[in-house]
């Protein structure tokens, strides 16, 4: 097997759109579906599959080099595809504090998967783009190494989430996600149909993200595509950060429809899509997708 077969993966594909029954929606005349994307692959999961399909099939088998944090599901997801189909994976690690310390369940995840973890002190890691730097990192894998960037966001990744869209195309009026690099919302947005909203939630602090979404849209198209905004208040101060609102709110969620939710990125998109609602930004009759990336328990 090689990075060419990822359908003997059989990803479930288009993932199921499934309506919500939530009476904070409902009592404002709007329909809440789920869009269950979490259920693609139990190892690939939602955007990691969608943004890292096409970058998979450009390595054709070769090493495949990335970067992430410690939690980093985009790192879990590499580790887990370099086993799936048999190719070497290293990742490259912000905090070379973390050398020496045992790893956690995320990085032990992608060491007992076969990656290779290098850590990096954070100065070099924000660098990383910079090609003298980058052909330093490069040193850690063979000669051949394709190079995916954090968080899988690249053009390739984008054109991959374009499908997200398309599968959504005229089956709701706003489609909400949660953005971590930008990548899955340049691509969502550009396959939904005119007069469709994309709504993301960066799960990061700081208003870098628009900027980088129309970066993205540039490479990936050669310019902007679609509708889409940001809403940056839920972010929870950071990420891996939570707050009490958002612990709150994940456990309720939870009670009320008996469905784990992914903490540090769906919750968060599912706390702003619910106070939009409860706030009456939504008009009367406006049907809302919320995009599930992941499952809680996926790593």
């Amino acid at each position: 097997m090689n990075a060419l077969d990822l359908a003997l993966l059989r990803p479930r594909l288009p993932s199921p759109l499934v309506p919500l029954g939530d009476e904070r929606f409902a009592r404002r005349g709007l329909t809440l579906l789920l869009k269950r994307d979490d259920l693609i692959h139990p190892e690939l999961p939602g955007n990691k599959w969608r943004k890292l399909a096409l970058n998979l099939e450009a390595a054709a088998g070769r090493p495949v080099l990335t970067f992430g944090g410690a939690y980093s599901h985009h790192l879990r997801a590499t580790a887990a595809a370099g086993r799936l189909l048999g190719f070497p994976t290293v990742g490259i690690v912000r905090g070379d504090e973390l050398a020496g310390r045992p790893l956690n369940p995320s990085l032990a995840g992608c060491a007992a998967d076969g990656m290779r973890l290098e850590f990096v002190d954070r100065s070099t890691y924000r660098a990383k783009n910079d090609p003298a730097v980058l052909a330093r990192l490069l040193e850690y894998a063979p000669a051949d190494a394709y190079v995916v960037p954090e968080g899988g966001s690249n053009a390739l990744a984008v054109r991959g989430c374009v499908e997200l869209g398309r599968e959504l195309a005229g089956a709701s009026d706003v489609v909400a996600v949660a953005c971590g690099t930008g990548g899955t919302l340049a691509g969502l947005a550009a396959g939904l149909a005119p007069g469709q909203r994309a709504l993301g939630v960066p799960v990061l602090r700081g208003g870098f993200l628009g900027r980088e979404v129309r970066a993205l849209q540039e490479a990936a198209f050669g310019g902007p595509r679609g509708d889409w905004t940001l809403d940056e208040r839920f972010h929870g101060g950071g990420y891996a950060r939570t707050s009490p609102d958002l612990d709150a709110f994940t456990h309720d969620f939870e009670e009320r429809h008996g469905l784990a939710i992914e903490r540090l990125y769906v919750a968060k998109m599912l706390h702003c899509l619910t106070t939009l609602a409860e706030e009456g930004a939504f008009p009367p009759g406006t049907r809302l997708a919320a995009v599930v990336t992941g499952g809680r328990d996926a790593y």
